[in-house]
């Protein structure tokens, strides 16, 4: 069973897929970390070829080996991950990737195009949303940084991700739209766990 969660940054996605992932037993797979490592390796060498990366998501996000899970958590990379996503060819050798990890098991995948492009098939299919200064408060208070900034930045991200060409960020026709803004993660946690049961219970099909 898939369970795909996507929508913009700042709605939760990942506090929550982890939680859903963990309560149902199935694995997690953090699509965006990918983008980020790939970020990060451009960073390191503009000549990076994201096909040839070696990626590794288990306990640790890994690159060729390293564990760089907190630094692609920077600002810097958050913002280059964001215009690396863009780039078709990136997109390819990431979705090849995702595919490939989905394609056996049960899986809580989250990201921006899970169940529009990479698991169409996805039983359950999650969009977070979240009104956008409320986004901007929950990365803000995340990391520090000024509300203002972290919006202007937000607002810059949320355009690049809706207007690109190659799987805009977009709600799946079946997918089911839970704004977070005034749930607790707890509450949307609930929820999801409660539709996962229903979909495997009636047997939904791949």
């Amino acid at each position: 069973m898939i369970v795909a969660i996507d929508g913009p940054a700042g709605a939760g996605k990942s506090t929550v897929a982890r939680a859903v992932a963990e309560t149902l037993s199935f694995t997690y797979l953090d699509t965006g970390a990918m983008y980020r490592c790939v970020a990060l390796a451009r960073l390191r060498n503009p000549q990076a070829d994201a096909a040839a990366l070696e990626i590794g998501l288990t306990e640790a996000v890994m690159l060729d080996g390293e564990d760089v899970g907190e630094e692609i958590r920077s600002p810097a990379i958050t913002e280059l991950a964001s215009e690396v996503a863009a780039e078709p060819e990136v997109r390819a050798a990431m979705a090849k990737r995702q595919q490939a990890l989905l394609a056996s098991g049960d899986w809580v995948a989250e990201g921006r195009d899970i169940g529009t492009v990479i698991a169409p098939h996805a039983e359950l299919k999650i969009f977070l949303t979240a009104d956008a200064s409320e986004r901007a408060r929950r990365r803000a208070e995340q990391t520090g940084r000024e509300l203002a900034e972290v919006l202007a930045e937000q607002e810059q991200r949320d355009r690049r991700d809706g207007e690109r060409e190659l799987s805009p960020l977009a709600a799946a026709d079946d997918a089911v739209i839970l704004d977070t803004t005034v749930l607790s993660a707890d509450e949307v946690i609930a929820r999801i766990v409660d539709l996962a049961g229903e979909r495997a219970g009636a047997g939904e099909p791949r």
